[in-house]
């Protein structure tokens, strides 16, 4: 028996992350694992961690390091 249905059968859309900018919470400052992230991968990086981003800033800044590690 099959138990894995198709998009189609199952009615069921993979949701598409939106774009931080549509966020209803983006103006809202970083959540602490944010920020904790955030930290560890501009130390990795070598280069300076900024504390007071946005949910949405916070996110575009995560998206620009994880791409260029």
């Amino acid at each position: 028996m099959n138990h894995h249905l198709s998009e189609e059968k199952s009615g069921i859309r993979k949701a598409r992350p939106k774009n931080p900018d549509q966020w209803v919470t983006g103006d809202e400052p970083m959540t602490r694992a944010q920020a904790a992230y955030l930290k560890r991968l501009c130390e990795g990086a070598g280069e300076a961690f900024t504390a007071r981003l946005t949910k949405a800033q916070a996110s575009k800044r995560i998206d620009s390091l994880r791409t260029n590690m």
